[in-house]
Order: C-alpha cells, then sequence, then structure tokens
C-alpha cells in the first residue's frame, strides 16, 4: 500500500511538472526542476478557495498564496501595509482612510476582457466587503464588520471604513482572509462555485483542483510585491498539494522527500523525529531543518455549564481537574516538550492580557480536598464525568484520566470525529470536551469573546454557556478604551474572573513547529501558523 501511494504521488508530482511548468520531465535529474515546485500535504484538507468562507487553518493558508487585503501581518505579526499603501485614523478612532496601491492586477482571466486582467480598484474593496455582509451569501466571516457601520471608495484609490464606536483591535481584523479582495465581475459570473474557480491578486493563481486528491497554484507573473533588493516575488514557480487524510502518511511522504515540509507534531511519528527533550535525531540533522517559536493558541478542556450533570455543574470538581494534574509532565511526556504548559489563564504567552498567576498549578493534594468535599456536599460517593476528544488528543485526556483516579475521580474518555465534536460542542451535546482556540487577531479581545454572554453558541463562541455581568460589563467597556496598558488590565481581570469560576481547564499554550528539507529557504514561522510562500527558495 506504501508503495502505491507513493508511486501515485510520483506520478502525479511527474504530471504536474508537464502540465503546470512547461518543462520536460524526461530528465531524470531531479534537481534540474526541484526548485520550481513546494509540495505540501494537507491532511485536514481544503473546503474552500473563496476567501468569504475561509475560517479553519488550512484554507487561510492556501488562500494566503491567493488573496491580498488592504492590510497585511509581517513574521512577528506586525501590520504592514499590502493593497493599502498607507492609512489615517481620525482622532476619535472611527474613522479609517486607506490610500491603494495603483499597480495591483487581479490574476488574468477572460471575463475581464482584452487585457484579460484589470487593476484593483477602492471599489473592489466596497463590493468585497458587502459581500460579506451579504445575508444570502452568509458568509461566516461577517462577524469581523460588527463594528462597523459604513464603508465606500471615495475614488479609485481611496477607501474610507467608519465605525460605530472605537474598536483598538480593528486594523488587526482587517488582515483576516476574509477581508481580501475579489473582483465583482468574476464571483458574479460563478456564483457559489467562485470556491473552486478563484480569482484574486496573491503571489499564485488558480490551475487546477480536485478535491480529496489534488490542488496546483501557479505563480502570478504580475504579482506587485518584491524582496528587499527588487526582486519580484514570489520565488517558486507553483505550489502543489495533496490530501492524503492522515498524520502518518504525510510523514511517510516527508521522509522519502517527496514532500517539502510538515507543521506540528503527531504521535504517530513524534519519537521517530524528536528526542524526548525535544531535539532533531542524528539520523535527521542532514536532511531536515526544524524551526520552532510561539504560537498563538490555546489547548484546553471546556464545561458545558448547562448540563444537568451535578459534576459538571459542581465548581468544586471543575477546579479540582484543574488542580489535579501535572501539565509540565504531560508536555514532556507526550510532546517532546513542545509547547508551554498553561499554568496561566486562558490568554496564551505573546498576547497583551496574559497574566501567569491566572491560572491553576498542580496541587494534588488540593484536588483531593475538593473532591472529597464534593462527595460529602452531593452524596455522590463516586463521581463521574465523560470527556469527549478527538483521537489525535487521546492520549492527552487518557494522561488527565489517570492522574485524576489518583485523586478520586473517574473521567471516561470518549472519542469523535473532529467535525462530529465541533457539532456537539456548539449545540451542547457534551459535558466536557476538548479544544483550542487559535487567535484570528492580535488583540486578547479574540479570546475574551468567548466569555461574554451574548455569544452563546450555537450562534458563537461561548460553548460553556458562562454568564458574568461583571465579565460582560468590563468586555464592553473594553471597547471604548485605547490605552494598551488599561485594556491590558482589563483583559487580565476578565480572564482571572473566568479562572475562577474554573469553565475551562486550560491544557497548554502551543508552539509552531515545522519540519522542512534542507533544500528549503525562507520559510520561516509566525505565531499564527499562517503559510506564507511569497520567499520562500528551493535549492
Amino acid at each position: 500500500m506504501i508503495k502505491r501511494i507513493t508511486n501515485l504521488l510520483t506520478n502525479y508530482f511527474s504530471i504536474s511538472c508537464i502540465v503546470i511548468l512547461f518543462v520536460s520531465c524526461g530528465n531524470n535529474n531531479n534537481n534540474s526542476r526541484d526548485h520550481l515546485v513546494f509540495r505540501y500535504n494537507e491532511y485536514a484538507n481544503i473546503n474552500t478557495l473563496d476567501p468569504a468562507f475561509s475560517r479553519t487553518l488550512q484554507d487561510n493558508s492556501i488562500n494566503n498564496q491567493l488573496y491580498n487585503g488592504l492590510v497585511q501581518l509581517d513574521s512577528a505579526l506586525n501590520i504592514k501595509p499590502c493593497i493599502a499603501k498607507s492609512w489615517s485614523i481620525s482622532d476619535d478612532a472611527t474613522t479609517y482612510t486607506f490610500v491603494l496601491r495603483n499597480d495591483v492586477y487581479f490574476h488574468k482571466h477572460p471575463l475581464f476582457g482584452k487585457d484579460s486582467t484589470r487593476t484593483v480598484n477602492a471599489k473592489d474593496f466596497e463590493y468585497s466587503l458587502n459581500r460579506l455582509r451579504d445575508e444570502k451569501i452568509a458568509a461566516p466571516g461577517s462577524w469581523v464588520l460588527n463594528k462597523v457601520k459604513d464603508f465606500k471608495a471615495i475614488n479609485d484609490t481611496i477607501f474610507k471604513i467608519e465605525l460605530k464606536q472605537p474598536f483598538p483591535a480593528f486594523i488587526g481584523l482587517l488582515t483576516m482572509k476574509y477581508c481580501s479582495v475579489v473582483p465583482k465581475e468574476i464571483v458574479e459570473h460563478y456564483g457559489i462555485d467562485f470556491r473552486a474557480n478563484p480569482i484574486g491578486t496573491g503571489p499564485f493563481k488558480f490551475k487546477r483542483w480536485e478535491e480529496n486528491i489534488k490542488l496546483v497554484l501557479r505563480k502570478n507573473e504580475l504579482y506587485f510585491e518584491k524582496d528587499s533588493i527588487g526582486n519580484q516575488l514570489p520565488y517558486l514557480e507553483a505550489v502543489a498539494l495533496t490530501f492524503l487524510p492522515d498524520k502518518q502518511s504525510e510523514f511517510l511522504q516527508f521522509a522519502q522527500g517527496n514532500i517539502d515540509f510538515i507543521s506540528g507534531l503527531d504521535a504517530s511519528y513524534k519519537d521517530e523525529l524528536l528526542t524526548a527533550d525535544g531535539k532533531l535525531r542524528d539520523k535527521y540533522a542532514n536532511s531536515v531543518n526544524m524551526i520552532r517559536g510561539p504560537y498563538l493558541n490555546t489547548e484546553y478542556l471546556g464545561f458545558y455549564l448547562d448540563s444537568e450533570t451535578p459534576e459538571i455543574q459542581s465548581k468544586l470538581i471543575r477546579k479540582a481537574i484543574n488542580y489535579g494534574f501535572n501539565r509540565k509532565k504531560m508536555m514532556l511526556y507526550l510532546n517532546n516538550g513542545v509547547g508551554n504548559p498553561a499554568n496561566g489563564g486562558f490568554i496564551p504567552i505573546g498576547l497583551a492580557g496574559y497574566n501567569a498567576s491566572n491560572g491553576y498549578t498542580y496541587k494534588p493534594k488540593k484536588a483531593k480536598q475538593l473532591i472529597d468535599q464534593f462527595k460529602e456536599e452531593s452524596g455522590i460517593k463516586t463521581p463521574e464525568i465523560t470527556l469527549v476528544t478527538t483521537s489525535n488528543y487521546l492520549s492527552f485526556c487518557e494522561f488527565i484520566q489517570r492522574e485524576l483516579e489518583k485523586v478520586g475521580l473517574t473521567i471516561n474518555v470518549d472519542v469523535m470525529p473532529e467535525a462530529s465534536l465541533r457539532s456537539a460542542r456548539s449545540n451542547g451535546k457534551v459535558d466536557m470536551f476538548r479544544s483550542s482556540w487559535i487567535a484570528d487577531y492580535l488583540d486578547a479581545e479574540n479570546y475574551l469573546s468567548i466569555f461574554y454572554s451574548k455569544n452563546f453558541a450555537p450562534n458563537g463562541s461561548n460553548y460553556f454557556h458562562f454568564k458574568n455581568k461583571t465579565v460582560d460589563s468590563l468586555y464592553n467597556k473594553a471597547f471604548t478604551i485605547t490605552d494598551i496598558n488599561e485594556r491590558k488590565h482589563l483583559y487580565k481581570t476578565i480572564d482571572s474572573i473566568a479562572m475562577d469560576h474554573a469553565i475551562m481547564v486550560p491544557l497548554y499554550y502551543d508552539e509552531v513547529i515545522r519540519f522542512t528539507r534542507k533544500n528549503i529557504k525562507g520559510l520561516g514561522i509566525n505565531p499564527i501558523n499562517l503559510l506564507d510562500l511569497r520567499r520562500v527558495e528551493k535549492h
């Protein structure tokens, strides 16, 4: 079977070389063409190539190659110009005025007419943002405009956005792929099929997508960005994705040199690649590079507080779970030391509002005391909770299960497919669940929105159904404060209240970890793990 998969992939990439790059594959010297195609696998698959529906990391990473917005993030998550070459903010912090470049072209398409392309103008942004608001389209990215009162094209190069109230995090929202520019004539021609016929302005243009099999992008020769010495980006000629559905097969293809990069650790190969303390093993030192850094992602266990299960309703039990296992030991033994134990609150390391003292440390005696108190007060002598997870995190949940058993709490662990768990979590069908929260934009408000009572799931992200008047009041107040230190204090307070109610169990603050072949240069990392292939080279 492995040989068959390898042969299929080899055939695919050979065909790609002929069809996509217009070079001969008769040459047996792979190095003569290897720099032309960046190859990777997306085991979680791609849902859409329409940025208005780009809600997962996988979708965002591929759409980041196809589209641009007004502004963008650099590798340190600083907000930089993109199609907007500059912008200004009014004194009352409610009006944003963007000045657009006049040299940005859409990818070529016959519908553009004689020149097969045209320049982007402010009307295109007006159309793209209106599309997000269109209830008929029902784009999941519509929420990014919740605080926007109006927007309009003043002329071809001036675009203005007016907010309902000051919102310091707003400029960060505009870096999201939801806010990418798309051409009206192409979108309206394809309708819902635009998801598979994308036209943007990004460094790569769409070539071919066979869903669940392969996706191919080619270099955009009209791309507007250049490197620091004036060379046009991107350096690569093409990007080729496969969709092998499991991480073990993905790693095998990487080890054999059939793909150039893998992201993240998986139980199926982590010990093969890394030592117990997180170092790259000697056998891969000559062929693989490891890149590692902070990731704005908090992994956690959540409680559905509207559950009728007494153990879930009890703050004693919820706190006992937080105290009852050693996060540092868990990370060392189960993740080879990759990731930081979440002994703070929900806000991860790297965001203003993180507080190392907001959370819980390992106190097994305290956990046992709280469980004993619950038994005495409730009359339940054998407290029991069911925790639902996906297979990728089973080892973490079983570790917690064993640790809590030592202090008198039985945890049953059930496994669901990711899509099923996501639905069950949103609809209050599970008492306790494993989940994660990756930053959508660079403000801790993004994390604290999960505690706001008006965001109850399924229509929002408050999967816990947590309601607290103080939290709601402080959350609303934060929008009116532009001073970062004052906002930081509010964020810490909100986080500490949620932690005191123990509505969740923060597990760890993740790290971005990427492995590339030695011939890959310029990939880098960023704290939201977004793939950026503009400056990638293969040698």
